[in-house]
């Protein structure tokens, strides 16, 4: 198949998601619909926008200030001159009430800078690594089998768990500009649901549960609260993904408008770009028969240690797939090695400059 073929019904495949979202009928177009069009436009152009997590938050030698006013600092403009297109953030801590997100983020500046990125024509998306209601632990805690069904309706934690998705809710609707309107959001909640690291995880709950956890979060923001800003977004991990695998625990074409998968490297380059090509086939694939657009939700190479990994690795991988974005992980302030895009003065800097100004690829 053609690249040509392959847009084009990448567009149609968005046109019809957009034309017949059952949850959005308003008369003016719904933030989320506006930009599933943006987004079906850019992929039918060949465009893969590049994205960063935290990008405005901290870099690799600085963090933002709890005074900060504006957000302009970004280890991906030090580098290339640019701002990555799609701005990563995470909402774990917002069902607890916190004032800063599990990464230390100032909630308050999470969503002005979501504001101020989205003005300068960027995307917004939003995870999620929510505490673990049963046990008290975090995100990670796979110690009981019993979370998801304590969650749902009738479970023992279920009015609990409302209040999560309340406080969850609560900011992704207040997002908003100056005249009161949503910012769309991609929303990816429940990721790397193939693997078990966490509680929502393939081994801690069958497929039925993790399917009504999904239906569950979708008809509580979108049907009763009305977040018509919300692009859904499914991402399995890439690890052992078959086609049955990522198609197993799909929530359904009517819950979802764009599916992705999360890959990182942690071996050679070799076989990074073939877990690459294998889960970018599956999502292909999927994205077509259910007339999803896809994306490399989360991916990356922890210190970046080869200095032409852009342009030798990661770029090669990518340009012959419609994907729509390619999210790179984030770079910790904290942590010397656990960065994910380069910073001024490292290795793969010039090379990442390279990378920026191929064509294909769209910044800010």
């Amino acid at each position: 198949m053609t690249m040509k073929v392959k847009y084009g019904l990448i567009i149609a495949v968005a046109i019809a998601v957009v034309s017949c979202g059952e949850s959005r009928k308003a008369e003016e177009a719904a933030p989320a619909d506006v930009l599933m069009e943006k987004l079906a436009d850019l992929v039918n152009q060949g465009k893969i926008m590049y994205g960063h997590q935290d990008t405005y938050m901290y870099g690799h030698s600085w963090r933002l200030s709890e005074d900060a006013n504006e957000y302009t600092q970004s280890d991906v403009k030090g580098v290339a001159g640019v701002y990555p297109a799609v701005y990563g953030m995470d909402l774990g801590g917002i069902e607890m009430g916190w004032s800063h997100n599990l990464d230390k983020n100032n909630f308050n500046h999470m969503r002005a800078a979501a504001l101020a990125h989205y003005e300068r024509g960027g995307i917004i998306t939003f995870s999620w690594h929510p505490r673990n209601p049963l046990t008290g632990g975090d995100a990670w805690d796979v110690s009981s089998k019993e979370v998801v069904p304590s969650i749902l309706p009738g479970g023992e934690k279920h009015e609990y768990f409302m209040g999560w998705l309340s406080n969850a809710a609560d900011f992704l609707g207040s997002i908003r500009t100056d005249d009161g309107e949503m910012v769309p959001v991609i929303w990816r909640p429940w990721h790397e649901h193939t693997g078990s690291w966490f509680w929502w995880g393939q081994d801690l709950c069958t497929t039925e549960q993790y399917k009504a956890l999904w239906k569950m979060t979708y008809d509580y923001m979108v049907k009763e609260r009305g977040l018509t800003n919300l692009v859904w977004s499914y991402s399995p991990g890439a690890g052992g993904l078959t086609p049955e695998l990522f198609a197993e625990r799909y929530p359904g074409d009517d819950m979802v408008d764009m599916v992705g998968f999360d890959c990182y490297q942690y071996g050679t380059n070799e076989a990074y770009m073939a877990d690459m090509k294998n889960a970018l086939d599956i999502t292909e694939a999927f994205a077509i028969e259910h007339k999803k657009l896809m994306a490399v939700t989360e991916t990356g190479y922890e210190g970046i240690k080869e200095p032409k990994w852009w342009t030798e690795v990661l770029y090669p991988v990518l340009k012959d797939y419609p994907i729509s974005y390619v999210l790179l992980w984030r770079n910790a302030w904290d942590q010397e090695n656990h960065h994910y895009s380069p910073y001024p003065g490292h290795q793969s800097a010039e090379d990442f400059k390279v990378f920026s100004g191929l064509e294909k690829m769209m910044f800010l």
